[in-house]
């Protein structure tokens, strides 16, 4: 599932490309992508300019003229291109936005999980359940080591589903969750009330410093993720411990390892990370 990096890596594109652009038509080859009523969906759309693209967690936001927001998600393998008004849709075309300068904005989903919903512009957090509590960015500004030390002593949760829960802190995903409690020194499993003061500020520094640096990498590509313009992350040549079980930890020189946390693969240092 595209993380925070990700996202964010998708917004830029789409905001280079198609910021200022004008819906003519709307084709919607897989309905079930669209959450909101379908006529109403492409008959407030059409005609309307796109001014801003937005992005809260792993949400897209795209701001229209008429004071409509497309919340936009992509779950697993949702993918945006930008090709010539007319070319043949990929095969797993589910959303076509024709646009008034003769481009074709095409949403692409291989696992068909994407959603889409349209709401009135500044409802979005009352009206799409997966915004209405959802946490902090993992941003210097916004996630306050007061706030996740509060959190923290107040769930009694293995820290990874913790982390993976939106409602707690937003964008972090399998990959970075892994990345950032390797960094920290943090097992997988300890549980959230047992992390002392100096452990919750560096795994905050750490959350801070890693969606930053895979931000600037463009995110990372694992399976299938790419990019707006077709290009696939480069933060995968960076990664310390996703994907390398079996691999020697870059700390200690020991083997990684990998288990099952809240039904999500986890690969940790055995060493370098000792359950409390």
């Amino acid at each position: 599932m595209p993380e925070l990096p990700e996202v964010e890596t998708v917004r830029r594109g789409l905001t280079a490309l198609v910021q200022g652009a004008q819906v003519n038509k709307i084709q919607v080859p897989y309905p079930k992508a669209i959450v909101s009523d379908l006529q109403e969906f492409k008959t407030a759309l059409v005609g309307a300019v796109i001014e801003k693209i937005d992005r809260r967690g792993k949400y897209l936001l795209f701001r229209f003229s008429n004071q409509k927001t497309l919340v936009s998600h992509l779950r697993m393998e949702g993918q945006y291109s930008v090709e010539p008004e007319g070319d043949t849709p990929h095969k797993h075309t589910e959303v076509i936005f024709t646009l008034a300068d003769q481009r074709d904005l095409m949403y692409n989903d291989t696992r068909r999980f994407g959603r889409m919903q349209l709401v009135e512009t500044g409802t979005e957090y009352q009206q799409v359940s997966g915004l209405s509590k959802i946490g902090p960015e993992p941003t210097e500004a916004d996630l306050d080591v007061t706030y996740l030390s509060s959190i923290l002593a107040k769930s009694h949760r293995k820290i990874k589903p913790f982390l993976l829960d939106q409602a707690n802190l937003a964008g972090l995903g399998n990959i970075y969750t892994d990345e950032v409690l390797w960094q920290s020194q943090i097992h997988p499993e300890t549980l959230t009330d047992q992390l002392n003061e100096s452990e919750v500020e560096r795994l905050r520094d750490n959350i801070i410093a890693e969606i930053k640096r895979a931000t600037d990498h463009h995110g990372t590509t694992v399976h299938s993720f790419s990019n707006v313009f077709g290009e696939v992350g480069q933060f995968q040549n960076e990664l310390d411990v996703y994907g390398r079980v079996g691999e020697p930890c870059r700390r200690c020189g020991e083997t990684l390892v990998k288990i099952k946390v809240a039904q999500r693969g986890t690969t940790y240092c055995p060493v370098c990370q000792v359950k409390k």
